[in-house]
């Protein structure tokens, strides 16, 4: 590993794990990819060179050497662990036979694609004291090559170019528009006409959005396009933030920041020269709190397009306006041709959260055509005449109205998270990893203060309001699942579907086999007929897979590779309900070839908890405690203490543990990833969410270990 300070400027000196005979096995010139290799994907099939395989994310591969008559006969490769067991959600890139890839807190990855072997790492020692400030885990979704180099987001937000020769660094830039406020990054950079593009995380802490381009080669900046206005008495920045500035209201926004995170995809069109960009939510979720409950709030959940070359507005479509529910447009985009209604069309289609199949004409913006692709109540449809959705009065009762607690479907993970889904122009299909899922929204009387902490007080609103005892958790989970739906973008609708037994199973792949390939929540790798939907292959990956899948080939053999690890925000912040997954962290790279015949490395049994110490508190005192670690330490440790196995489960601590808690919450773990919260709490309330641990440590005893009863028939075995 790499050894250096990050914030001293020196450069590593030495290549620490990686063998003279590995660094021999690169190519003379690494990683030497530009727009025209990238944009000709097709004419070298067996290298994978940017994040959805060519620009326009189709993820769909034209190699068949594997197919639906010999994928039964897929065997393991080769493996690789990955450092830190923590979720794992990037897509590889490989080159002429390297694998670049990263796992958690963003360590970067060099493999021989052929057999798995080390050639260099890289970890850009992320700030792990800022752990706290990023939202979902310590994930990241993989890098972006370009004439000899790779890049990475970091979490704590840098963005970092490495020698793809040798695993050191190149040039390193902070980012963070305000370095005062909680940005982060998760996604995975892309470039363009010699620009690295990237967006960045944290429209929950009180961020401004924006996403900016440096030079590949410099890492000076090149342009930088803000996705939701500053302070009103200021200029606006361009022609998109004078179109926006107009559909805000009131100044809270501005102390807010206002949210509109680009914290994942981009596509883009080189004979347009259009960059798209997918939006986020906004900053505070309750629109009344962030907007005095008006007006549309551009370009929150919003699809824009500007020019590549200088970050201009073109255009815009919005799939939800005013955002009150998390209804990001982060969510994968591809571009295709399709013929619509006798004509051919240059689109561009997604599925965001909000439960929306749309299809946009990708030079104008111009919506052709949106379908529901899951049961949904925040809205009745579409109206193509205006393009705006036709919102259903009791979904906006929480904030407006009634002002009362709504259960709304789909909740704020969507009926599509960051999973990327996938098009195969064979079939017509789009392989769509899609959720079943509901939540509460009840508006809260005070607008809360901006708080650098993950804290769902954050949100301006309470949501996510679930049951503490095991009967009850049992029923709500009972109401959120999984499907992989192949949907017809022209018919706009359902080809097949199959269901699974819960939320955030793993992106797709598709290709020109007749196959779509997909790993799942609760521990498998699965490929799909992908004009039918029949289940013909499947192996056990020894923890949940939600990264997409990627296919290359290597001397003529072809490979299919999976990044395995649990984590992520379902399983750190809904533990309960993440526990029907069955599975627990474990990082790795799996890769598979006909005839594979390597071992599955499978993790080791989890230990058995210790007996808490007594419970000497009042019931005032443990229930002051339920309410601040259900504020402030629940996106990580779980909603009521129920971890998801990813991050500690608070209910488990050891005797050690306990007699060190306030020091660990005074930042005595830093190093871990925990952050102090010495500023956030006194004495007294460490002491009071101390006490409803140790509760909660006697309620799993009295319960059982799972605190969730298993539901009656898995769906997900196909």
């Amino acid at each position: 590993m790499n050894q250096f300070d990050p914030y001293s400027g020196r450069r590593p000196t030495a290549l620490l794990g990686a063998s003279l005979a590995a660094l021999l096995s690169l190519p003379l010139h690494a990683a030497d990819v530009d727009g025209k290799r990238i944009a000709n994907a097709d004419a070298e099939p067996g290298n994978w060179m940017s994040h959805g395989r060519d620009y326009g994310e189709q993820r769909y591969s034209p190699l068949k050497k594997i197919t639906d008559d010999n994928v039964d006969e897929l065997g393991l490769a080769w493996s690789y662990k990955l450092d830190i067991d923590r979720g794992v959600e990037a897509t590889p890139i490989v080159v002429d036979g390297v694998m670049y890839t990263t796992g958690p807190f963003s360590i970067v990855y060099a493999l021989d694609a052929r057999t798995g072997k080390e050639i260099w790492k890289y970890d850009p020692k992320s700030d792990r004291s800022r752990a706290g400030e990023a939202c979902c885990d310590a994930i990241n979704r993989g890098v972006a090559v370009w004439k000899g180099k790779v890049y990475v987001g970091v979490l704590d937000g840098r963005l970092e170019a490495i020698d793809a020769k040798t695993g050191e660094r190149v040039w390193s830039v902070d980012t963070r528009y305000d370095r005062e406020r909680s940005y982060s990054i998760t996604g995975a950079p892309r470039v363009v006409n010699g620009k690295v593009v990237i967006g960045n995380g944290g429209a929950e802490f009180g961020v401004r959005g924006y996403v900016t381009a440096y030079d590949a080669e410099t890492g000076d900046q090149a342009w930088r396009f803000f996705t939701v206005p500053g302070d009103p008495d200021k200029p606006a920045e361009g022609k998109g933030m004078e179109i926006a500035k107009k559909t805000w209201h009131g100044r809270a926004f501005v102390e807010q920041g206002g949210g509109g995170t680009a914290w994942d995809s981009f596509a883009y069109d080189p004979d347009l020269n259009l960059l798209y960009i997918g939006v986020g939510n906004g900053s505070l979720w309750d629109p009344i709190w962030r907007s005095e409950g008006k007006g549309d709030n551009l370009f929150l959940s919003s699809i824009v397009a500007v020019n590549a070359d200088t970050g201009e507005y073109v255009w815009h479509y919005q799939t939800t306006p005013g955002d009150a529910w998390d209804y990001t447009a982060t969510q994968h985009m591809i571009l295709a041709d399709l013929e619509i209604k006798g004509e051919q069309r240059k689109v561009l289609m997604q599925a965001p959260k909000n439960g929306f199949f749309y299809v946009i004409d990708r030079a104008t913006g111009e919506l052709l055509s949106a379908e529901n692709i899951v049961p949904i109540n925040w809205a009745k449809g579409v109206d193509l005449k205006t393009g705006r959705p036709i919102v259903d009065d009791e979904a906006a009762a929480y904030w407006k109205g009634e002002k009362k607690a709504k259960l709304v479907q789909p909740g704020f993970w969507g009926a599509h998270d960051w999973h990327p889904m996938s098009y195969s122009p064979d079939t017509g299909l789009v392989y769509i990893p899609a959720h079943i899922m509901s939540a509460w929204y009840e508006h809260v009387p005070d607008a809360p203060a901006r708080n650098k902490f993950k804290s769902m007080y954050q949100l301006g609103l309470k949501t996510g309001m679930m049951p503490e005892d095991p009967e009850g958790l049992g029923k709500y989970a009972d109401t959120w699942s999984g499907k992989l739906i192949a949907w017809d973008p022209v018919k706009q609708q359902q080809a097949w579907e199959v269901p699974y037994v819960t939320i955030f199973n793993g992106g797709t792949l598709s290709t020109a086999g007749n196959l779509v390939f997909e790993g799942s929540a609760d521990g498998r790798v699965i490929a799909y007929a992908a004009d039918t939907g029949k289940k013909l292959w499947e192996q056990p990956a020894a923890s949940g897979v939600m990264a997409a899948p990627i296919t290359y080939s290597v001397d003529g053999e072809q490979y299919v590779t999976f990044m395995a690890g649990w984590g992520g925000a379902f399983s750190t912040f809904a533990g309960a309900l993440s526990l029907r997954a069955g599975v627990q962290p474990y990082a790795q790279v799996l890769t598979y070839k006909l005839g594979g015949t390597a071992e599955l490395q499978e993790p080791a049994p989890r230990e058995d908890a210790p007996t808490p110490p007594p419970l000497t508190a009042d019931a005032a005192t443990v229930e002051a405690g339920a309410k601040l670690y259900d504020g402030y330490c629940s996106q990580c440790h779980g909603i009521h203490a129920v971890s998801g196995g990813v991050l500690p489960d608070l209910r488990m601590l050891s005797p050690e543990t306990h007699k060190q808690f306030l020091g660990i919450l005074h930042g005595a773990r830093i190093p871990d990833g925990m952050p102090s919260f010495g500023e956030a709490f006194d004495q007294e309330q460490m002491e009071q969410i101390h006490q409803y641990l140790i509760k909660r440590a006697h309620d799993r005893i009295e319960h059982g270990p799972d605190d969730l009863p298993q539901p009656t028939q898995k769906t997900a075995s196909n």
